[in-house]
């Protein structure tokens, strides 16, 4: 082939691109939230939705797409169109699903492509009441005079709370024993009965238990405090350096997507999620906004997959 017709060539598919990128988009996008509706991921999505919108002038369409920790939305996102038109709502469970099922076929990385960060939601380190430790420090001490004999609820094995408490062991070098129920809900609700003793939820179900009574909230598992609480330590400032558990929120689109949908996608997500009424919404939900470049969530997404690889490796919560 010429070197003519190379250039004709590439100027024609950028032109393509290019006139694509401008008429984008002129039907319905569909956003996948690969969980069912209620939780904090559908929540997160069904107040972006219409905000962005109203900024693509075109219906942003919720497709609750549950099932296996996020991996049948995910796969359906994979095997879309990389037209724009489908959008994946990637959270935390997103880099932990890579090292959990060992069969999956999806790569995030290689698969699906990065588009933009936009929110972060720490779990918290809550107690039942009549647990004797108050604060992390005392948590380490009394866990580490009474090995295995110390236990903790989780939304189910491979769960957030699964990992956030596993990945809480292997820092603090503690061994408590991992009680699965089947979903958040049940596992909150056996800590403040009694069944369980601790729970690592995320910080929006644990703050009104705690206000409530029902629940001790000891720590955030971010690495700041929260500005909705910030009387709370974090459990990195006391006495687990480096510890971080967040269900984070990111859209994320099929790997072949022109780069130039994923800049104006981009740009409009990130305008979307820093307005102040947006922030203030998310605030509430204690979940802070962020809003990042295409290329820093590729990066954080990838550093994602290989903290969590490693905690799935130690605790064992493989999938079959």
């Amino acid at each position: 082939m010429g070197v003519l017709l190379r250039l004709t060539l590439a100027a024609f598919a950028l032109f393509a691109c290019t006139a694509h990128a401008q008429s984008y988009p002129n039907r319905p996008v569909r956003l996948i939230v690969p969980f069912v509706p209620g939780g904090s991921a559908d929540f997160f999505a069904r107040a972006l939705a219409p905000e962005l919108s109203e900024a693509l002038g075109q219906p942003v369409v919720i497709d609750n797409r549950g099932g296996a920790a996020g991996v049948i939305g995910t796969e359906l996102a994979a095997r879309a169109a990389p037209d724009g038109y489908t959008l994946l709502l990637g959270t935390a469970n997103t880099a932990m699903n890579v090292s959990l099922y060992k069969t999956w076929s999806v790569d995030p990385v290689k698969d699906l492509k990065a588009v933009a960060l936009l929110g972060s939601a720490p779990n918290m380190l809550a107690v039942n009441p009549a647990f004797p430790a108050k604060n992390v420090k005392e948590l380490i001490a009394l866990a580490q005079a009474k090995p295995g004999q110390i236990n903790y609820a989780s939304g189910g094995s491979g769960s957030t709370s699964h990992l956030a408490t596993e990945l809480f062991k292997a820092l603090a070098h503690v061994n408590l024993v991992h009680v699965p129920y089947k979903g958040t809900g049940p596992a909150v609700v056996a800590t403040v009965s009694g069944e369980a003793m601790i729970v690592i939820p995320p910080a929006s179900v644990v703050l009104p238990q705690d206000k409530a009574g029902r629940l001790r909230a000891i720590a955030t598992c971010s690495l700041s405090r929260l500005e909705s609480a910030p009387q709370i330590p974090t459990v990195a400032e006391s006495g687990v350096p480096g510890y971080e558990a967040a269900q984070w929120y990111g859209i994320i689109v099929p790997a072949a997507t022109p780069d130039a949908l994923v800049r104006r996608l981009n740009r409009e997500l990130v305008k979307v999620v820093q307005t102040p009424d947006f922030r203030t919404r998310m605030l509430k939900e204690a979940t802070t906004v962020s809003g990042t470049s295409a290329e820093e969530f590729a990066a954080y997404l990838k550093s994602e997959i290989a903290k969590w690889a490693k905690v799935v490796r130690i605790s064992g919560a493989h999938v079959e």
